[in-house]
């Protein structure tokens, strides 16, 4: 069985930051790209940040220059700094592992997602 386990959420004022950190465990075999997506209500969940095994990044436009996403694999640890929040980057946010179990199978595992508030 695999966990993906986020924390960091939470309230805070525009141009504020927050930090997103997102731990993988269980029946892991190999991680390959990991990643963060958030929904707002009433949208579709969408593409944050991705990181590779071999840490090349991407990001959605409208996160470009404010967040940065790193990751550990000894530790098997993603993380999500976001700085200059605005209030559209309110959501909940999903961490997202693309990834081989001890048994060899390939799938696509969420974690259960971290509300991020952005408001005065």
């Amino acid at each position: 069985q695999v966990q993906l386990v986020e924390s960091g959420g939470g309230l805070v004022q525009p141009g504020g930051s927050l930090r997103l950190s997102c731990a993988a465990s269980g029946s892991i075999f190999s991680i390959y790209a990991m990643g963060w997506y958030r929904q707002a209500p009433g949208k579709q969940r969408e593409l944050v940040a991705s990181i590779t095994h071999s840490s090349t990044t991407n990001y959605a436009d409208s996160v470009k220059g404010r967040f940065t996403i790193s990751r550990n694999n000894a530790e098997r640890t993603v993380s999500l700094q976001m700085n200059s929040l605005k209030p559209e980057d309110t959501a909940v946010y999903y961490c997202n592992a693309d990834l081989t179990t001890t048994v060899l199978r390939r799938n696509d595992y969420w974690g259960q997602g971290t509300q991020v508030t952005v408001s005065s």
